[in-house]
């Protein structure tokens, strides 16, 4: 439509122009009228020089048909009447031919000169949209690396931790048994002073406290390296719960425990020791936390979707909002709600080992959200097993289908 639209405009201007010329022309009436032959002509050359041949022949053509009938005798016809009219009509289309060939050159130079120059700017366009994508793919590699190099490096340094964490422990294990076996073997002699047997007991009680903080080192070591063995079996969970009551009690008789079921004989797929493990540390973290003279409850009872649920619930201020969150993570100590008389106890590792034994058993840990302190765990309930020909119960669980449903929850 913009070539259709400047084309009509070149043929409107080279028509118009001699019409315009020759009403101008009229009115002076002048006898030599073929004067007027060079103001067409330079007329022509302009329609020539700005619009191209095309437009030049055409107003040539224009330009002799005027001049012959308004100036040249005999005046209102189309007539020839000698040579110099024939030299008007060849002079016309000549010079609008030249002219207009050298026009249309130009045009066509004109036209290539801004095509090129549209193209030239599309491609600057391009080429600054390309420059401003490489520059931020480059940032965006060159922060992926910085991530990356910052990953590598917090992995690497994780490992050195475990490492350390692991080898310090295990090297530690030996001499404090042979210090534990030492003292216990003087604590076994009959004629030991009073003072010096009570400067013993309590050295033997450190020597348990620094042994058990050593085991929860290598305990939590063996779970961040996905190297926890575990003997699955079916345990019956009450006779777990009631073990572990009986083991807090015997270190703090003051300490009130019960030991509660809401259903009979609930049986679980788990390893006997590190169940008792799981029990031992939230009971010592409720012992640690709850009033001194309250009682701990722990209440066994059925889930959902083939789980068995626990619940170990001490009449303690709970935990503080803004460690409810990390409660489970490694060094994470709540010193703020510990009982009058009560130990602070170890470095924040309890809960870190229990929520990783637990989801070692295919079960989750969780603290229920009911203000107090009140933790909860689930671990699959075993199947029914048929008795094989000597009388035994076939064993069958597998842990791997029950994992997404302890993720499930109780």
């Amino acid at each position: 439509m913009r070539s259709l639209w400047a084309r009509a405009t070149q043929i409107t201007v080279a028509v118009l122009g001699p019409a315009v010329l020759t009403v101008v022309l009229l009115p002076l009436n002048v006898t030599n009228a073929r004067d007027f032959v060079f103001l067409y002509l330079g007329l022509v050359a302009v329609v020539g020089v700005t619009f191209g041949r095309t437009s030049a022949l055409l107003g040539a053509g224009a330009s002799f048909l005027l001049v012959d009938y308004f100036f040249v005798p005999p005046i209102h016809t189309f007539t020839v009447s000698d040579e110099t009219d024939l030299v008007n009509l060849v002079v016309f289309f000549g010079a609008a031919g030249l002219v207009g060939s050298l026009g249309s050159r130009r045009l066509a130079i004109q036209q290539r000169a801004e095509s090129m120059a549209e193209a030239l700017r599309h491609a600057n366009i391009a080429l600054e949209v390309l420059n401003r994508e490489q520059a931020e793919a480059a940032a965006v590699a060159v922060r992926l690396a910085q991530t990356q190099q910052q990953v590598r490096s917090l992995e690497e340094t994780d490992r050195l931790r475990r490492e350390l964490l692991a080898n310090v422990s295990h090297e530690l294990r030996t001499p404090l048994g042979s210090i534990l076996t030492g003292t216990t073997a003087l604590l076994a002699r009959p004629a030991l002073e009073p003072e010096l047997r009570a400067r013993l007991e309590n050295l033997e009680h450190e020597e348990r406290r620094l042994s058990r903080l050593v085991g929860d080192m290598l305990d939590m070591a063996r779970i961040e390296g996905h190297a926890l063995e575990l003997r699955l079996d079916d345990v019956d969970l009450i006779d777990a719960a009631a073990a572990a009551a009986s083991r807090l009690t015997a270190q703090d008789p003051q300490r009130a425990v019960s030991v509660t079921s809401e259903v009979d004989d609930v049986e679980v797929v788990a390893d006997w020791d590190r169940l008792g493990q799981i029990l031992d540390n939230l009971l010592a973290n409720a012992d640690r936390h709850a009033p001194v003279n309250t009682p701990i409850r722990v209440v066994v009872a059925a889930g959902r979707r083939g789980m068995a649920v626990v619940h170990v619930i001490d009449g303690g201020p709970g935990v503080p909002a803004e460690l409810r969150e990390q409660i489970f993570e490694r060094f994470v100590t709540d010193t703020s709600t510990v009982a009058d008389g009560a130990p602070t106890g170890g470095i924040g590792l309890g809960l870190a080992i229990v929520r990783g034994l637990v989801e070692a058993q295919a079960g989750r840990v969780w603290l229920e959200d009911d203000g107090g302190g009140h933790f909860a765990f689930c671990l699959p309930l075993a199947e029914p097993r048929p008795e094989s020909a000597d009388g035994r119960k076939n064993v069958h669980v597998d842990i791997g289908e029950r994992v997404d449903e302890g993720a499930q929850g109780a």
